[in-house]
């Protein structure tokens, strides 16, 4: 008798604290490494690591109202996301998405991008926007999935003479009433 796959389990998502930024730090390591690994040199993945993860950076974000969630399946945290909300423009932005790479290709993105997007109508935000790298066709690819377009390109500089290469894709988030705008 040939028992039928059964769908993973909803991973359980909740705020990030303090005690968990070595936890979140471990995550963007391994997660960086095994992912862009053939868009990003190795020294380049080291200086954004060590800019945006490091523990003091992680926890000013915190402490300044950036949005950071861990996702949990079982006892296993899976990934995270960070973001942002732009009271001003009305938008959200979504700042960092990332799961093991095991994780990957079950779904799980998907349900931490409805999280993000659930977070954005509660805020108010008529709009998501992410940054993410032009030749991460995955990434890109799972975004236009769930509603985002390429609104533009940029490049930035990063310092230490790297630079982003990256698409500026938004959506539209529904249910939002601006009537009141």
């Amino acid at each position: 008798m040939s028992l039928l796959a059964q769908p993973p389990a909803s991973p359980a998502i909740r705020p990030a604290g303090v005690a968990e930024i070595p936890t979140l730090r471990a995550l963007a390591e391994r997660i960086w490494r095994a992912s862009y690994a053939i868009l990003l040199s190795p020294e380049q993945i080291d200086y954004m690591l060590d800019r945006m993860y490091a523990p003091e950076t992680i926890e000013r974000e915190m402490a300044g109202g950036v949005i950071w969630e861990i996702a949990w399946l079982d006892d296993e945290i899976i990934g995270f996301h960070s973001c942002t909300y732009e009271s001003g423009t009305s938008r959200l932005k979504l700042n960092k998405l990332y799961l093991l790479p095991e994780r990957q290709g079950h779904g799980f993105g998907q349900r931490l991008l409805d999280r993000v997007h659930s977070l954005a109508a509660s805020l108010g935000a008529r709009k998501v926007w992410l940054q993410v790298n032009k030749q991460n066709t995955r990434a890109i690819q799972a975004y236009k999935r769930a509603g985002y377009i390429v609104e533009r390109e940029a490049v930035f500089d990063i310092g230490g003479g790297f630079v982003m290469d990256d698409f500026i894709m938004t959506r539209a988030i529904s249910g939002v009433d601006t009537s009141s705008t």
